[in-house]
Order: structure tokens, then sequence, then C-alpha cells
């Protein structure tokens, strides 16, 4: 049998067994019930070839469910639990909360409002075209966020290779500000090591004079590209720590402030001043893939921003992190609550089998990378050609994929926020027809703002 036959033969079950959850069941604060782990958002995934599930058979998970996940879905790990308690947990947003469909009597039920939703664009290159025709596509789809009421559209920064032309982050960001007038545009992120924090203040100061309070700055803490490139990028060795990363940070919101010296400004900057950026009060977001990059949120008192479309292993664990290590009083703090943003990846189509058919240029693109090439986007195909753990490394990371018509894209997308207690969906897609990912874009927007409780922007 070969690999196409093998897919086809497990081909999985239509979206529309995915359950629908409309409602969570917040644990008390001062609970002893430990902590939800990932198997719902699992559950939530359609990703994997799976049986029907049924939440009303199953049940609100309790202590040692993960026996019963396993034998509904054999084929789903469950991901190690935070420690036990919930801590200064919000119950108003909680982490990995259970979900029943006997919720909407519980008085401790949210509010039904969804999720902000908002995009990640990389500027993707696809076969046959050109960085020249790619940049016009940003510009389009930035045009496009505006118009459909997407609430912010962000870029974000790789470099070496062919596939993307997202590498000068803050010229993309210039560039779909002057084509709006009101969409917040930003990075989703600057990768922080490869840049000396003057620098930046400098490049962001820059666009919120010229563009007013629409520009966010969200950093993250890799390379975003390979060693080879990143020694190039640094021109010499650089320590880029977590504890360098947060003092980084806390540079940054100086110059972002009134850089008034004292002693630990002092010490920071060298007694160097950032003009341009005095005062912008540009907007921190802190960009993470792990527990590590959201304690450095919630110790920073910034909203945070979960990588969770390519990355998604730690999701529980990070948000988790997040809420119970968040301090509103600390000197970079922006927020007074926690505020977490989670990526999924996008496709939307008039038809599910249209819509899975064009998101092979994405699978095709993340195993790719894993091959290591960096080819520009290829067309769709109809079987893809992968080995089975090529197949399961895919399936793995981008479980958070809503792929299908606009209504099962945001029943999807409504579980997996529900799930997580997000504030804010990121999403991100590519097509090899750049026309493709606008109608995708555009069919969600109009799918979500139809909903009675929609908050686009």
């Amino acid at each position: 049998m070969n690999v196409a036959t093998a897919r086809k033969a497990t081909r999985r079950p239509p979206i529309t067994t995915v359950p629908t959850y409309t409602r969570l069941v917040t644990a008390n604060a001062s609970s002893t019930a430990t902590p939800p782990q990932d198997w719902l958002a699992l559950q939530i995934s359609w990703q994997q070839p799976r049986p029907p599930f049924s939440p009303e058979a199953l049940g609100a998970p309790q202590a040692g469910s993960p026996d019963v996940v396993e034998k509904q879905c054999s084929r789903y790990r469950t991901l190690p639990q935070p420690p036990a308690g919930l801590g200064n947990i919000s119950a108003r947003r909680p982490v990995g909360a259970y979900v029943t469909s006997s919720a909407a009597s519980s008085p401790s039920a949210p509010s039904a409002a969804l999720p902000a939703l908002s995009i990640l664009d990389l500027v993707p290159v696809v076969q046959g075209g050109t960085v020249a025709s790619a940049l016009e596509d940003a510009t389009r789809l930035a045009r496009l966020a505006e118009d459909s009421g997407y609430r912010r559209l962000w870029y974000a920064e790789h470099h070496n290779t062919d596939a993307l032309a997202s590498s000068s982050t803050a010229l993309l960001i210039a560039n779909a500000a002057a084509a709006t007038s009101t969409l917040r545009v930003g990075s989703g992120g600057i990768m922080l090591p490869n840049h000396a924090p003057l620098a930046v203040a400098e490049a962001f100061g820059t666009l919120a004079n010229l563009y007013g309070d629409r520009i966010d700055l969200g950093l993250g803490r890799a390379p975003g590209t390979d060693p080879r490139t990143a020694a190039l990028l640094r021109r010499g060795a650089r320590e880029d720590g977590e504890a360098v990363f947060a003092s980084n940070i806390r540079l940054l919101a100086w110059f972002f402030g009134d850089q008034e010296d004292d002693a630990e400004s002092v010490q920071l900057s060298g007694g160097v001043h950032a003009a341009v950026a005095r005062g912008t009060g540009v907007p921190l977001w802190v960009l993470g893939s792990s527990t590590a990059g959201a304690a450095i949120a919630g110790q920073l008192g910034l909203p945070f921003a979960a990588a969770s479309h390519f990355a998604p292993f730690q999701l529980s664990e990070a948000i988790w992190t997040y809420r119970q290590m968040f301090n509103p009083s600390a000197p970079t703090a922006q927020i007074a609550e926690p505020y977490v943003m989670a990526g999924a990846n996008l496709m939307v189509a008039p038809t599910r089998e249209e819509a899975e058919f064009l998101f092979t240029t994405h699978q095709q693109m993340f195993v790719a990378i894993r091959r290591g090439t960096r080819g520009p986007l290829l067309p769709p195909v109809r079987e893809m050609d992968w080995a089975p753990h090529e197949e399961q490394m895919a399936t793995s990371a981008l479980r958070f994929s809503a792929v299908g018509t606009p209504a099962e894209a945001a029943e999807f997308l409504r579980g997996f926020a529900a799930s997580y207690g997000v504030d804010e969906v990121i999403l991100t897609g590519y097509a090899h027809d750049p026309a493709a990912r606008e109608r995708s874009y555009r069919l969600l927007a109009e799918e979500w703002a139809a909903s009675p409780s929609h908050l686009l922007s």
C-alpha cells in the first residue's frame, strides 16, 4: 500500500462530528480539584481520525479521566497537568475549563461573547510568484482585514526562506498602516535576540508617531531562523536567555514611556535616550510557545500571545502559568488583568472538500520545513505525499486548524476559544492562490459577524 492509498484509507470523519461546546463550568478558586488538561482541546481538533465522540456520554472530566479519553480517542496523548490548585486564576477566564452540554444552567458560566479575531500574515511567496507580488497581496489583505472587521493584523519576522517575505517587519507594518485607517497593525513578532532594543524602540516609536495609537509590538525570544542566519543578524555573540529577554523588554517599556532617568534605567540604557519613542506608549506583547515565555509575560504584566498554530503542545500549561504569574503592579505592566491571544490555522471555502484541498498547501509547507527545504508555497494536491511520521508530526503540530465551511470553521474556533478561555484568536492561513486566502478570511468574518454575540473589533 503506497502513502496515498494509506492516507485515503485513514481519512478522517466529517468535521461536523465535532461537538459544539457553548458554555464553560468554572472551577472555584478554592477547589482542590486538579486543573484540567489539554484533552478537551484535542477532542475538538478535527485533524486526527477518530470514532464519533459524545460529550453527553462522557460528561465533565474527573480526576483520572484521561483513561476514558484514551478509550474514546486512542491516538491522542494527554499532556502533563499543571500543579494542583487553581490559585489566583480568575474564574472569569478559566484555563482549560470543564465543558459540558449542561453548563447553561451554571451560575458561574462566563459570557457567551465570542473572542476577537485577528490575522497573522507571514507574507507567503507562492510558486511562480515574486516577492513583489507577495507584498501586493499583503497590502490587499490589510485592506480586507480592516473592511471585514478584524481587530488587528500582525506580521511575523522570518529570515533565510524563499517561502516568506516577512523579513522586514517594521516596513510591512508601515505599509499596512498607510493602506488602512483604523486597523491595529503590529509585529507577531519582532524576534528580540536579532535586534538591539534601541533600534526597535526607534523604529516603532517612529511608526507610532506616523500612525497614532494603532501600532502593536509583539516580542519573541526565538531567532525566527536557523543558527547561521541568526549569527549574521546579530553580528556577533549575544546572550538571549530569559533574564536578558525580560531585561530588554523592561528597557523597551522605558523607551516608550517618559524616559525619566533613575538608577535602574541608567543601568539598562547607559543614559541613552530614544527621542522618537518617548511618550508613545506602544503596547507590548510577549509571544511564546511554552511556559517560559508565559511566565515572563505574566511577571511583566503584559498580554501573552501563544504560538499554538504551530506549537500547541504546552498551551494549557502556558496559559495556566501566565495567569498564575500575572503581576498588574509590575513596572512594565500595561493591563490590569491577564489577556491571552492564541493562534490557529484557517482555511475556509464554500465546501469542506474544497477547504481541505486548499489546506494541503499549508500542510506541504509544514512538511517542507521539516525536510529542510525552503521553497515557495506549492499548489494544493489531491493526496499528500508524506511518510507516516511526517503526517503524524504535521497532524499533531497543526491540530488547531479550522478547515471547512464558514459555519464549520466558526464552530471549531468557538470550541477552541471556550476550551482555553482565550480573549482573542489570531489566524494564519496559506494558499497558493492569494484570492483563495482572501476569500477564506472574508467568509469567516461574515459568519462570525452573523453571530448575535460577535466581537470582531
